[in-house]
């Protein structure tokens, strides 16, 4: 794992853009699942950088935010807490049509730009 809290932000910038990809490819749930992985980074960025320690190996978003302290906007943490809870079946999807009618092209497109929004929040802090 990184010591660094900036190669947290720019493996989450790369994510981000992965995540395009596959919007763009038409592969939306692991468009979302991307979203996940470049917030939950991002996060753990803000976390070596305020707390001075490694981040724990997690993907609780919500974990990592009280640890921070960070006080989000009320639609940011309405957003990561939504983004937490659809990752774990973006992950290991246990019925890939069910996925795939879930998480459309119009759905997934405002998952996108809310993560950027957030991520946009996120470095401000960092």
């Amino acid at each position: 794992m990184s010591k660094e809290p900036q190669e947290w932000l720019r493996q989450s910038d790369y994510d981000i853009d992965t995540a395009e990809l596959m919007f763009k490819g038409g592969r939306y749930f692991y468009a979302i699942f991307m979203c996940h992985l470049s917030v939950e980074k991002a996060l753990k960025g803000l976390y070596l950088k305020e707390l001075k320690e490694i981040p724990p190996k997690t993907h609780n978003l919500i974990f990592l935010i009280e640890k921070i302290k960070v006080e989000l906007p009320e639609n940011l943490y309405d957003f990561i807490f939504t983004l937490n809870r659809v990752s774990v079946p973006a992950r290991y999807p246990d019925n890939l049509d069910r996925m795939l009618k879930d998480y459309d092209k119009s759905k997934t497109a405002d998952m996108l730009k809310k993560c950027r929004e957030l991520l946009k929040w996120l470095r401000a802090k960092s």
